[in-house]
């Protein structure tokens, strides 16, 4: 575990010390909210990077757990005093709420979409006979699979694991036709222009979560929860907790093939309602289970929970629990 410092003022407090993983995204993702935690609290703020289970291991995403693998050391850090608060991707945080640690602040979220990235500047659609599409994310594979069927298109999704720089790798050395990546990811590390496509919710729904960071710090640091509840906002807040909400209730992990995304929706003068949408689908993608609900606005992530659960139990009446690779612990 490394300390990368930011320029500290002469005197005053101490720096706050923000744990983040080492990979460039993640490097970039927490100088965004170093930048904002520093607004809201006049502190210094240095990153600590740390190394976790998911950094180091070279199996799949769907064979070692997705669920927590990204976070653990992360959350032990902080448990730990090592440091004072943690930046994660939230759609790779476990659902169920860990003893002793609270999650401060969801921000702003970035766009919530995959990004195609072809050779030859191609889109999906435009893709030939069977392409070569690389994805770690059997969300991604399910979907696509489906998508391609739709229109005739014989594709082969491609387990992939990686950075950013080594998954579009295999698509410039010609290994692979193209790769999906979270198109938030592209637009933190200013990369998005690399993207041929990005793909519409209305084909392939994102990861719960996707495009959110996730804020947390020690339970017993009340004054600093209260600080970075500034940095929430309160629209991303409700529509992240009705997605990771189906997914719990769905009993699903991380690496599950499950969509899910909230949309805020209105007539052009307010927000009056919201949209979850979520799919489960087997990873060849012969079989989807894609339903919506709408409701009010939610008052509280509290009201957006109920939307998540009311639509969790829609998919297993149509037989979604038979469509999950992986089931949560």
């Amino acid at each position: 575990m490394n300390a990368t410092p930011s320029p500290a003022a002469s005197g005053g407090a101490p720096p706050l010390r923000l744990g983040t993983r080492r990979s460039a995204l993640a490097m970039a993702q927490s100088g965004l909210v170093a930048d904002l935690v520093r607004e809201v609290t006049g502190r210094p703020v240095e990153l600590v990077e740390i190394t976790t289970y998911g950094d180091t291991s070279r199996e799949h995403l769907a064979q070692i757990g997705g669920a927590g693998v990204f976070v653990s050391a992360l959350r032990e850090a902080l448990l730990r005093g090592e440091i004072d608060l943690a930046v994660h991707s939230l759609k790779d945080l476990p659902t169920a709420e860990p003893e002793g640690l609270t999650l401060a602040a969801v921000p702003r979220r970035e766009d919530p979409r995959d990004a195609l990235i072809a050779r030859d500047g191609l889109t999906f659609a435009q893709l030939p006979p069977g392409a070569r599409i690389g994805t770690g994310s059997p969300r991604r594979a399910a979907q696509l699979n489906a998508w391609a069927r739709s229109f005739g298109l014989d594709i082969e999704t491609v387990p992939i694991r990686g950075n950013v720089d080594t998954r579009i790798g295999y698509v410039r050395s010609g290994r692979l036709d193209a790769v999906v990546l979270a198109a938030a990811g592209l637009i933190r590390l200013g990369r998005i222009g690399e993207a041929t496509e990005l793909l519409d919710a209305d084909h392939v729904l994102p990861a719960p979560g996707q495009g959110a960071l996730a804020v947390e710090c020690a339970a017993s640091s009340v004054a600093l929860a209260a600080r970075l509840a500034a940095i929430d906002d309160p629209s991303t807040r409700v529509a992240v907790t009705a997605e990771r909400t189906l997914l719990a209730a769905l009993e699903a992990g991380c690496s599950a093939p499950v969509g899910a995304l909230a949309d805020l929706l209105g007539d052009g003068q307010a927000v009056t309602e919201m949209r979850l949408r979520g799919v489960v689908g087997t990873l060849d993608g012969t079989t989807l289970v894609q339903l919506s609900t709408t409701g009010p606005v939610p008052a509280s992530p509290s009201e957006a929970a109920d939307l998540g659960r009311v639509l969790a139990a829609e998919m297993l009446a149509k037989g979604a629990a038979g469509l999950m690779g992986e089931r949560a612990l």
